[in-house]
């Protein structure tokens, strides 16, 4: 079974970049779709954005489409979320999973964490 660790978060003004990573052990990322997810303070966890296992399938939420982007680097067995022109609406502790969805014609759908076994996610705060 494949273990996730999440880093790159920390503060950042508005406007700013942070790129995150998910290190895969344990198994290969190849085998897996990958999503990130961001729980805020006294909210639900949401789906930000999922790329598929082989195809390069990907969705995001409506909330970052053009200023996030998604990726997954098999061979060094990490997925990454570059986030760009960051808000504070932003500001949340991002995790990443392994997901299951339906990837066709360069989108990813229906894309939903496989388990419940979240890691300890980083922490992404904006904030001038």
């Amino acid at each position: 079974q494949v273990q996730l660790v999440e880093s790159g978060g920390g503060p950042v003004q508005p406007g700013g970049s942070l790129r995150l990573s998910c290190a895969a052990s344990g198994d290969t990322l190849e085998d897996y779709a990958v999503g990130w997810f961001r729980q805020a303070p006294g909210k639900a966890r949401e789906v930000v954005s999922c790329i598929s296992r082989t195809d390069g399938g990907r969705s995001y939420a409506d909330s970052v489409k053009g200023r996030f982007t998604i990726s997954k680097d098999n061979a060094k067995n990490t997925a990454t979320l570059q986030m760009n022109n960051l808000k504070p609406e932003d500001t949340a502790i991002y995790y990443c999973a392994t997901v299951r969805g339906t990837s066709r014609g360069g989108n990813f759908y229906l894309c939903e964490a496989r388990g419940n076994d979240w890691g300890q996610g980083t922490q992404v705060t904006v904030s001038s």
